[in-house]
């Protein structure tokens, strides 16, 4: 469980882009997948278990926060970043920028299989999708 952290808070990071959150997000899933790790069967794949769980939870977490005030043009959250000081950070803010712009499918897919490295068929378990479905959102 604990190789699977890093990934696991990546992929956090870019569904909610807060760290803190996504902080928050991968301790609640650990927590879940402790509670749940009867329902894990060994063998399989552990980090795609672990990334289905932190999945759900967060979509579980956006229907909880209906009644929440919500930044969705990141106006708030923009007035509270650092300015980068580097080009390189200037390169990742553009990257973040443009994938924040795709739709949250087509990014979590993305970010699947550019980011996380799953196979799209691991991808697809986890989106609960046909592997086709997969595809044509990174393409």
């Amino acid at each position: 469980m604990l190789a699977a952290l890093p990934n696991l808070r990546a992929f956090a990071i870019s569904l909610i882009r807060s760290r803190d959150r996504a902080d928050d997000l991968v301790q609640d899933t650990i927590m879940k997948a402790w509670a749940k790790q009867e329902s894990y069967q060994p063998g399989t794949n552990m980090r795609a278990w672990l990334v289905t769980i932190l999945r759900n939870e967060f979509y579980s977490q956006i229907r909880k926060s209906g009644r929440e005030v919500q930044d969705t043009d990141g106006a708030y959250t923009s007035r509270l970043s650092v300015p980068p000081e580097q080009h390189g950070s200037v390169d990742l803010h553009d990257f973040r920028q443009a994938l924040e712009k795709l739709p949250d499918d087509q990014r979590e897919a993305i970010l699947l299989i550019g980011a996380s490295g799953f196979a799209y068929e691991e991808a697809a378990e986890i989106c609960g999708c046909p592997v086709g479905t997969i595809k044509s959102r990174v393409s």
